[in-house]
């Protein structure tokens, strides 16, 4: 069993764009480094990072440009589809299904450089990695993702065994289990569950594995004796509000309690309590016991990125909201969770915009001004049960933008399958090949559907 100190010093190097959380379990590259450290490589296109936004744009560049002009930077010996981890934390999947080894997913014949970033300096168009190569490049695409900061929850860092005290959290693959443990020993008491004062990947997972914990105490028989708490840093149960009515609906009718700006702070294991503070009045707390514990992380930027001079002043990359292209430097794109861009940070989304970064590349390489914009479109199916799904869909307002001609505010099963067994699907063999993408992912389904 691993303990959080070895989760942390590993899922510090971990998640990549999007949804993905990719992990290696070796801590150091200075066995590599000394024969590495003189090597010097030069690629018209270089990618950082090999989650979603880095495979994809990798396989998109290789066909415009060729395999022997792009290279990606990516550390991980194993690419996760982080999406399913709702359903595994669920016991409705399984977390070998999430992950394929990465030589697998990069592009045949690009060039992967087994290592972590290590410096950008984007004013010599160099990168350094920390096996000690210094690459150069013309085109620099980068897609590292944010950083996952447990650390940062008191308390946390020091709890040696989370299934010994009920402790769970979908949010990397070392942990993601242990949310299926702590519902399988579930006795009575409270199921809570937390959402971080920061951004965070893929906003309605919090909430998901809500409704399934509710689902499965019932489909058990312990729902009675169950108390659920859903608390959340933002004041709203979600971002959108046809959405978010739908989603007060069912908390309602299925007696779960939601306490809106409650950020937690601390967690106390050996009491199986959770400290929360009060956003709207700060030093305020109420500690909350629990049978159960969801957490999820406060999230953050890239530090490579954030030390870097391609950020902005809170550490995101700095890109153009409709063209992805670098505000400073024209000849560096980002893609995907690591941007600064106004919408939530979803695998859909990093596929919406992997249409439009290609497009724009397409036309920086022929000194043409770039005329694709991004509309933020970004998507989260909010799984409500075992077998129904909330498909939310929209843009930067915040504004619906909706695939199929029904009302995606209502729960159906057709969305669920969808989610777990089609969008798996399409991700592996469409997305990261660089075939799938454009104005919505489910809008390419219905397209699709229809020839």
């Amino acid at each position: 069993m691993e303990s959080l100190p070895v989760i942390l010093s590993v899922t510090r190097q971990c998640h990549r764009t999007a949804a993905i959380g990719i992990c290696h379990l070796h801590t150091t590259t200075s066995s590599s480094s000394s024969h590495a450290s003189s090597s010097k490589e030069h690629y018209k296109v270089l990618v950082l990072g090999g989650g979603s936004g880095g495979i994809t744009m990798s396989a998109r560049m290789k066909r415009r440009l060729g395999a022997e002009n792009v290279a990606i930077v990516e550390p991980s010996e194993m690419h996760y589809y982080q999406p399913i981890w709702t359903l595994v934390g669920a016991g409705a999947k399984g977390v070998a299904s999430s992950g394929r080894p990465t030589a697998s997913v990069v592009p045949s014949g690009v060039k992967w450089v087994r290592s972590k970033v290590q410096e950008i300096n984007p004013d010599t168009n160099t990168v350094r990695t920390g096996n000690g190569m210094e690459i150069s490049y013309q085109y620099l695409i980068v897609a590292l993702g944010l950083q996952l900061h447990y650390e940062k929850i008191k308390g946390l860092p020091e709890i040696e065994d989370w299934v010994k005290f009920k402790i769970g959290s979908n949010y990397s693959v070392l942990t993601v289990e242990k949310t299926w443990s702590a519902l399988q020993n579930f006795k009575e008491g409270n199921a809570v569950f937390s959402f971080p004062n920061t951004p965070v990947k893929c906003a309605g997972a919090p909430q998901k594995i809500m409704y399934l914990t509710d689902a499965y105490l019932r489909k058990t028989g312990k729902r009675a004796k169950a108390n659920i708490v859903y608390n959340t840093s933002l004041p709203v149960l979600f971002g959108v509000k046809k959405y978010a009515d739908a989603l007060w609906e069912i908390v309602k009718s299925r007696d779960m309690q939601v306490n809106l700006r409650q950020n937690l702070i601390e967690v106390r294991a050996d009491k199986q309590e959770a400290v929360f503070e009060n956003l709207d009045n700060p030093g305020e707390t109420k500690v909350f016991e629990y049978e159960m514990l969801h957490v999820t992380p406060p999230m953050g930027p890239n530090p490579e990125v954030k030390g870097s001079l391609l950020a902005d002043e809170a550490g995101w990359l700095d890109v153009n909201k409709e063209t992805l292209q670098h505000n400073k430097y024209p000849n560096v794109f980002g893609i995907g969770d690591c941007t600064n861009l106004p919408t939530s940070k979803t695998a859909a989304a990093v596929a919406a915009q992997s249409s439009i970064l290609d497009r724009t590349i397409s036309k920086v390489l022929k000194n043409e001004k770039p005329d694709s914009k991004y509309d933020g479109y970004t998507s989260c199916p909010l799984v409500t049960n075992y077998n129904t799904v909330i498909l939310a869909e929209f843009d930067y307002s915040g504004q619906p933008l909706e695939t199929f001609p029904i009302d995606q505010s209502k729960e159906r099963w057709t969305m669920y399958h969808m989610k777990a067994d089609v969008m798996p699907h399409l991700y592996w063999h469409g997305l990261l090949k660089g075939f799938w993408g454009g104005p919505g992912p489910y809008r390419k389904i219905m397209h699709l559907g229809m020839k």
